[in-house]
Order: C-alpha cells, then structure tokens, then sequence
C-alpha cells in the first residue's frame, strides 16, 4: 500500500547550479531547474537536470517567444554544451 501523505512530506533537495562559463548567466527556477539569462537578462531557456543510467544529463529547452513555451533543445553530459546549444 502506498502512502501519499508519507511521500508529499518528503523533502526536495536541490541540485546544485552547475558551473557554465560563457555570458549566459543561471537562476535557479526549480529543485533542478534554471533559467538561462542572456545578454541583458532575457530569458533565452531553460537548463534542466534530468538523471540517467549512467550518469546526469542536462536538458536544454528553448524560449519560444511567439507562443511562450519551451521547447526541447536535446540532452547532454555538459551544462556547458547544453547551455551552447541556446545560443542563437
């Protein structure tokens, strides 16, 4: 039998805010999620923590402005390289 009580209570522990360098800067928005500010601190998407088999991965979503989603940019073993992959 499951306790959803029990599970509601339980704790989220936030992941630490990978290390990126570059001019894009990261805020926390979520237990293992930031937004990704470029240049004059506009939104440019999303950096995700999402964990694998073999290790973590980091999801990179793009801010698309006309509908005001976000949308699925890929997944990679760097925050570095997921970040890049916002770059417009």
């Amino acid at each position: 039998m499951h306790d959803t009580a029990l599970a509601a209570a339980a704790p989220v522990i936030p992941v630490p805010a990978p290390a990126v360098r570059g001019r894009e800067t990261l805020v926390r928005a979520g237990a293992a999620l930031w937004r990704v500010l470029g240049r004059g601190g506009t939104v440019i998407g999303h950096l995700r923590v999402v964990e694998h088999p073999l290790g973590t991965r980091y999801r990179a979503e793009r801010l698309q402005a006309a509908t005001a989603r976000f949308l699925v940019v890929g997944e990679f073993w760097s925050a570095d390289e997921a970040v890049a992959s916002l770059r417009v």
